[in-house]
């Protein structure tokens, strides 16, 4: 999984600080980080929501999910609730989030569609579906050309899913954001 790339090279290109300003994540709020990986978005939207708000990670690996509770330990975050398993067949609480968050993996899944509609359970009515992926075009890293999916076809499964989508944008040089609310 391209998620388990060295934390330091991948901050040369992704920044997840002002990403996770940028979509609007507040102090107090609830953040749900679906294929979380080892905490490249985990870690600082526990650091941003503070000890009113709390971040749920979501992955299959358990080495990640250990990696993620060290550095929470460490830095005396108390407000991660991870959990290990698929996001096919997990809801981690319904109506409960203001953001789910796909950090370049949305592709990853095996079925995106069950994951997404699994997301809507999850997010508050008035809450966001955040898709942070791979643009499809050829670069020499990341996940394979044929894996990823480009704008339209991930804003397809997302609108399948009940979302409507209110912006997509560029995400610096390799990624875009698809930005989605619920439809009903």
């Amino acid at each position: 999984m391209w998620h388990h790339t060295n934390e330091t090279q991948r901050r040369q290109w992704q920044n997840p600080e002002s990403i996770l300003t940028d979509i609007g994540l507040k102090p107090g709020q609830v953040f749900m980080d679906i294929g979380c990986g080892s905490g490249f978005f985990t870690l600082p939207a526990a650091r941003i929501i503070g000890t009113k708000g709390k971040v749920y990670g979501l992955d299959i690996q358990v080495d990640a999910i250990d990696e993620i509770k060290k550095k929470a330990a460490s830095e005396g975050l108390v407000n991660i609730e991870l959990r290990l398993g698929r996001a096919e067949e997990v809801i981690l609480c319904r109506r409960c989030a203001d953001i789910v968050f796909f950090g370049i993996d949305l592709h990853d899944f095996d079925e995106p569609e069950k994951v997404l509609k699994n997301a809507h359970q999850m997010l508050k009515p008035d809450g966001k579906l955040v898709d942070l992926d791979w643009k499809k075009v050829e670069m020499g890293f990341g996940p394979p050309f044929s894996k990823r999916f480009d704008e339209d076809a991930a804003s397809r499964l997302i609108k399948q899913a009940n979302f409507r989508i209110k912006s997509i944008q560029d995400s610096g040089k390799y990624h875009y954001l698809i930005i989605a609310g619920m439809d009903s």
